[in-house]
């Protein structure tokens, strides 16, 4: 576990689990398309070589085999760049594991603008637009190294598809080891007043932040459950202060701010804004950079909240 003032990724709480997840079940096994240290799982391919399955740069195949591994009774967790997977093998994600609701889990890692100097090509801002509308699965992103751990725990006890979306970079922790992780369930990180914020993923740091600046409390949720969505949570925040804003680190069309738009559009109809990639394609740069650049860093989110009023 982390604890205020101590960095680490949420690929790094990812691999920490999946090491742990191998010593508790021996039904677990792990793949990985040639970048098996990027994504953490080595740790697991070092102590467990017999239930790690290396499918080169095939994405595709990796799906494949996973499913197969599923279908056999196995939990398979497949980990890639969140530009691979789920892009490259969008295809058999809906067919092979959806379709068939195989027990895989999809492990996508360097998601998002946080992705930093890798540039455009590999960071992954479309990948939860791309999964959202495929039937059954859940889609996860934790906002800490902590909440990594739990998530990667919970997707292995539930019997179907799961997409945890993590991150490269090293950030504070927002949340404890001892807190409790439930699928579907969003965590209410400050209880307040005007205006909900509501995000997911590392960014999170940003709005917590940014609450400093402000002259009054917001209402803070962590939605790390994208897909299904915590509709009590959120529809009883919105009726209780009026309006939404959505901040994630992913595009603006399809992310967790249109989930969150469609949910309270048919629900309680109240302002929703977004703070998320404006329909571009990122640039290379340090996380810090590139999100005070599209106004996802704290000023930029107090600077849109001033707007709100």
């Amino acid at each position: 576990m982390i604890k205020q003032n101590e960095f680490k990724s949420t690929r790094e709480g990812y691999g920490q689990a999946l090491l742990e997840l191998g010593r508790e079940n021996p039904k677990v096994v792990a793949l990985s398309a040639d970048l098996v240290e990027s994504t953490c799982a080595h740790h697991f391919a070092e102590k467990y070589p017999q239930r790690f399955f290396q499918s080169g740069v095939a994405e595709q195949n990796m799906i494949t085999m996973a499913t197969g591994l599923a279908l056999e009774g196995f939990i398979p967790f497949a980990s890639s760049f969140g530009v691979f997977l789920p892009m490259r093998c969008l295809d058999q994600i809906r067919i092979s594991v959806c379709y068939n609701q195989a027990n895989v889990k999809l492990v996508a890692t360097h998601c998002g603008l946080a992705t930093g100097e890798d540039g455009a090509t590999h960071q992954a801002l479309e990948d939860v637009a791309a999964l959202r509308a495929i039937p059954g699965i859940v889609i996860i992103e934790p906002c800490d190294y902590n909440q990594a751990i739990l998530a990667t725990k919970a997707a292995a006890k539930h019997v179907g598809p799961v997409y945890l979306r993590f991150h490269r970079g090293k950030f504070n922790a927002v949340t404890s080891i001892q807190d409790t992780f439930e699928i579907g369930k969003a965590q209410l990180l400050q209880k307040g007043e005007k205006l909900t914020i509501i995000g997911s993923g590392p960014i999170l740091t940003e709005v917590l932040k940014a609450k400093a600046l402000l002259n009054f409390k917001p209402e803070i949720i962590n939605c790390h459950t994208i897909k299904p969505l915590d509709e009590k949570t959120i529809v009883a925040s919105a009726k209780k202060t009026g309006k939404v804003l959505v901040v994630q680190d992913h595009q603006i069309y399809g992310g967790l701010g249109s989930a969150i738009a469609e949910l309270l559009g048919q629900k309680f109809p109240v302002k929703v804004e977004m703070i998320g990639m404006p329909d571009k394609f990122g640039e290379s740069g340090k996380p810090n950079q590139l999100w005070e650049k599209y106004g996802m860093n704290a000023k930029g989110i107090v600077k849109r909240i001033n707007g709100m009023f």
